[in-house]
């Protein structure tokens, strides 16, 4: 089995190469936010749970978050592996998440950092608003995207850094050549069980 986390800032293109991974190496695809909207969208008692906390404005708690992953998780102990996308957000969650699957015995085997400048970043978000109208992307709220970003993920970044797990992923370059440096640390790992640290 594969499990990989991938981390990436709002405009790094994460969506992108999880979907590419998914699809390469034919993972269950596990991201908190599809989720949960799903919970909401076929009218559960977890969706109506979680909906209390969105519609105040709240964080959902761990503990919800963890039962409905677990739950998703339980349903794909055959699958060649998860990649798990947008989670987790802080070191609380990390360590449920390494709890929750030690109980499955399928630990996650690498963790994926797209990491791009900041500049980079605020050009392609700034962008993209202009491309799609979106309101969220005004430049006040892309700096303040890509610094909760930061706050959230460099002390994750450390507690896989100290498991050996992480691979920096320089994410500057086209789609394809991001993917191609990903799929580089994925196969080395499945061929050695060995983590390249960083991919230029």
């Amino acid at each position: 089995m594969l499990n990989i986390i991938i981390f990436g800032p709002p405009g790094s293109g994460k969506g992108t190469q999880s979907a590419k991974i998914v699809e390469k190496y034919n993972l269950v695809h596990l991201s908190t936010g599809d989720l949960m909207r799903e919970e909401i969208a076929r009218d559960t008692p977890l969706g109506w749970e979680v909906k209390k906390y969105i519609d105040k404005g709240m964080l959902v708690p761990d503990e919800i978050i963890m039962r409905e992953l677990y739950e998703k998780a339980s349903e794909h102990l055959d699958a060649p592996g998860l990649i798990f996308d947008g989670f987790p957000r802080t070191i609380v969650q990390a360590e449920m998440l390494d709890q929750m699957l030690e109980k499955h015995k399928m630990p996650i085997d690498v963790v994926l950092s797209v990491d791009v400048s900041e500049e980079e970043l605020f050009q392609r978000l700034m962008g993209r608003a202009e491309d799609s109208g979106r309101s969220d992307d005004t430049a006040e709220i892309v700096l303040h995207r890509i610094e909760v970003y930061k706050e959230q993920t460099l002390p994750l970044i450390e507690f896989y850094q100290k498991q050996g797990k992480i691979v920096s992923i320089n994410g500057m370059s086209p789609v394809e050549e991001v993917f191609g440096k990903i799929t580089t640390a994925v196969d080395t790992y499945l061929e050695t069980r060995e983590i390249i640290p960083a991919i230029e």
